[in-house]
């Protein structure tokens, strides 16, 4: 039953003042059951973060993901550096020249603005050499650890269509309110509602909107991929045609065990473009299933890059003064 009630945290979270009673009605158990469990598998670490996950790009922020070639000797001091920035949200150590991969955001206020942002920890890290990565198509971006063995080798992608929003002081106030962890309790959104002093109606109503708009992708729990025994989890390069980019990136992004689909830019020292984070138990699984995908995909060339290390994984705080305060610190 604990992977069962892993398995739905994951997915649509009800939205609702009592989301676990609705998880345990839809599962036949009570309601202290649903909670005994997550809040174990919160105090072993297995639950990183159950909070709203909202799409940076809409919010007026600009990211990208960037790749730093760093000495060996440098590797510590430069991590320290690279992670101090608020826009930075994963940081990981790969099995390549460029060894360190991150992603970056910079406000939608930013005086230095990402390239510039870009040039500033490249200097400040005695980087060898960089590349930015911005995302030029997306596919798909849904982590969901098939944690019950029951999940299909493929999954339907849905196209969803948009619609048009103006964030007012309350939208803002929701989005700064519901970025973050809530508790594991029979009424975890109560604290949101009381601070914003809104009903339940109100706040659910907000959530519902920003995900209409696709400001909100979706409310879940991320599981702590190791520890929730996925520890094969390997970002595969691929070397496509541009032609047939979208094509190609579709029936990758129909493999459940990709979480994240993306069609990046090309440059002379680097030739894949498009991108999939792949998800395995163990290193065995995750091969074969980058051999499955092989077999399907028309690429010149694919490359799995494992991570050796993970220097950050968080969720980028927005609307907050942080990211002002850093600019400070290097603007000249």
């Amino acid at each position: 039953m604990k992977d069962e009630i892993l398995s739905r945290i994951q997915k649509n979270f009800p939205l609702v003042a009592r989301p676990f009673e609705a998880i345990a009605n839809e599962l036949n158990i009570s309601e202290d059951e649903v909670l005994d469990v997550l809040q174990e598998q919160k105090r072993s670490n297995i639950i990183r973060q159950t909070s709203a996950i909202f799409d940076t790009k809409r919010l007026g922020y600009i990211s990208s993901l960037v790749a730093f070639k760093i000495s060996a000797d440098k590797i510590s001091d430069a991590v320290k550096i690279i992670n101090s920035h608020p826009g930075i949200s994963h940081n990981y150590e790969r099995n390549h020249d460029f060894n360190i991969w991150f992603t970056l955001a910079v406000a939608p206020d930013s005086k230095l603005g990402l390239e510039k942002t870009l040039e500033v920890l490249a200097q400040a890290t005695g980087a060898e050499d960089y590349i930015m990565l911005p995302t030029l198509k997306l596919f798909k971006i849904n982590v969901k650890l098939n944690t019950t063995g029951k999940d299909e080798k493929k999954e339907e992608v849905k196209r969803v269509k948009h619609t048009d929003i103006e964030l007012t002081p309350l939208h803002h106030a929701v989005i700064r309110a519901a970025q973050y962890d809530i508790e594991m309790t029979q009424e975890p959104f109560k604290k949101i509602v009381d601070t914003l002093n809104i009903d339940y109606d109100t706040f659910f109503s907000i959530l519902n909107e920003l995900q209409k708009a696709g400001v909100m992708r979706r409310f879940a729990s991320i599981l702590n991929h190791r520890k929730a025994g996925f520890s094969a989890n390997a970002m595969v390069v691929w070397d496509v045609d541009e032609e047939k980019g979208e094509e190609v990136g579709e029936r990758a992004a129909a493999f459940s065990a990709v979480s994240h689909c993306y069609l990046r830019p090309k440059y002379e020292n680097w030739p894949y473009n498009l991108f999939t984070m792949v998800h395995g138990k163990n290193t065995d699984e995750t091969n074969a299933i980058i051999a499955e995908m092989a077999s399907e995909i028309d690429s010149k060339s694919h490359m799995p890059l494992y991570s050796s290390r993970e220097f950050k994984k968080v969720r980028i705080e927005y609307f907050t003064p942080e990211f002002e305060t850093w600019e400070e610190k290097y603007i000249k």
